[in-house]
């Protein structure tokens, strides 16, 4: 109901799911255990939510089923490929907002002053610049 009053009163509201496969978990969970610098994504909470896959899944539908309305439908992202899951969530949140676009002046960069003018690069130097790995 208090979703109906957001919807009615002008507020978009996009309910979105991401649906990751009981495979891709225990895939992603094995990674994060076996890497050191990954573990630390790896919760309490998540560990125990994998031994309750089915748990999880009824309390999902039951969500959906109380909350899944005409005006305020939830949208479920396939989330096995993040990459993907990720493109295919901006690119709804898109769709979904109306806009107009936006007329721009063009951009013109005025001409650099020369006044002062030094060897600003020979200032650095000497001093310590992090590497360059990419």
């Amino acid at each position: 109901m208090v979703e109906k009053f957001a919807v009615d009163a002008g507020i978009i509201l996009i309910k979105l799911w991401l649906e990751v496969g009981m495979e891709e978990q225990e895939r992603r969970f094995m990674a994060r255990i076996e890497d050191p610098l990954r573990q630390w994504k790896l919760s309490p909470m998540d560990t125990e939510s994998f031994g309750r896959w089915y748990d999880y899944s009824r309390a999902r539908d039951m969500m959906f089923e109380a909350t899944d309305t005409r005006h305020a439908p939830w949208r479920l992202i396939r989330s096995d490929d993040k990459r993907r899951a990720r493109l295919n969530v901006i690119s709804h949140i898109l769709r979904t907002i109306p806009y107009k676009k936006v007329k721009r002046d063009k951009v013109k960069l005025p001409p650099r002053s020369h006044k002062g003018r030094y060897n600003d690069q020979a200032s650095l130097r000497g001093l310590k610049f992090v590497e360059e790995r990419y």
